[in-house]
């Protein structure tokens, strides 16, 4: 048995055939995690002191990060004491995830590879969630994970932004067969990508494709309680390849935000910010020592505004991201 010990000093028992993360959660702390499965850099972690071993083969990790002490709180187990620079998430309830049935309401397609879907659940029976979560949509023996796209409604209807994947089996369904009414199984709330309310002054927002899902969650919740937010500068700024992918665009009445689509393809006719995200916001004078950033879509963004904005004087604790990983 070996002792796990956060940033903030609080400790638990790990034993040699756990993950650091799941000792953590008997323990009754929740880390930072998304896909638990070494895919995404949510869980990502600093060794300080002490040694650790992987108990599989992750995606994520490169070989600089591992050199440095980088570590997946879900991939990894102690082999001694140890000593993390991350701290555990206090002061938010986080609701225990359930499973229940739910039917198609709504299949609108907002672009040629997005789909808006909107699901009803049960009169008693819904799911609880922070603006920012995820719900698995299992259909059959299928089950994929998606980003809610709206606060909570009163209805309890639940809204998604889904891409059309090529060989995508949910997707392809959902393009090609699905029908109102059809009858889809629901597993939720998960993760951990959600607000944190902080003194930071400015709040960035770095989207790819339909990973503006959660972040236009977020927004809404702050329309509803613009309170969360008054007093700070609020940034959004959303990549695509081409014009006709940007399928959304802020319509707020209780929030100002400064929203900045930005493409990534040749395009003669926009005038817009060109390039990745993560480099357009360099653009902007924006106190990065005074931010929080939530950055969710493509790992490649994740990871390259993660060691960006780092260098640029962003807190790493202020850096929260969600990647999305693609699955047949």
């Amino acid at each position: 048995m070996f002792k796990i010990q956060l940033k903030n000093s609080k400790s638990f028992i790990c034993s040699e055939d756990q993950t650091i993360f799941e000792a953590a959660k008997i323990a009754g702390l929740i880390l930072e995690h998304s896909c638990l499965s070494a895919r995404c850099k949510s869980c990502l972690a600093k060794v300080v002191e002490g040694k650790t071993i992987e108990i599989g083969e992750d995606l994520v990790l490169s070989s600089s990060d591992k050199q440095e002490g980088y570590i997946l709180t879900c991939n990894t187990k102690p082999l001694s004491h140890v000593i993390l620079n991350i701290e555990d998430i206090d002061n938010v309830d986080l609701s225990h995830p359930k499973t229940i049935p739910s039917k198609i309401d709504v299949l609108e397609f907002v672009s040629k590879d997005v789909v808006k879907l909107v699901l009803r659940t049960p009169p008693n029976s819904y799911i609880d969630f922070l603006s920012g979560q995820y719900v698995n949509i299992i259909m059959g023996s299928i089950k994929r994970s998606y980003s809610l796209a709206a606060a909570r409604r009163n209805d309890h209807k639940l809204e998604f932004f889904i891409k059309n994947y090529k060989g995508g089996v949910m997707s392809n369904y959902l393009f090609e067969s699905a029908k109102i009414n059809d009858v889809l199984r629901l597993e939720g709330a998960l993760g951990t990508f959600f607000y944190r309310h902080k003194k930071s002054k400015n709040i960035v927002f770095l989207a790819t494709g339909t990973g503006i899902a959660p972040v236009k969650s977020i927004l809404d919740h702050f329309d509803g309680n613009p309170e969360l937010v008054s007093n700070k500068n609020i940034w959004v700024l959303w990549g695509a390849r081409y014009e006709e992918e940007l399928f959304w665009a802020p319509k707020y009445q209780n929030i100002k935000l400064h929203f900045i689509p930005v493409l990534s393809r040749t395009n003669p006719n926009w005038k817009g910010a060109k390039g990745y995200v993560q480099n357009v916001l360099q653009e902007h004078e924006i106190d990065l020592s005074d931010a929080q950033v939530y950055a969710c879509g493509c790992n490649d963004m994740i990871n390259s505004a993660f060691k960006l904005l780092a260098e640029k004087g962003l807190p790493e604790h202020q850096f929260y991201s969600d990647a999305f990983v693609s699955s047949n």
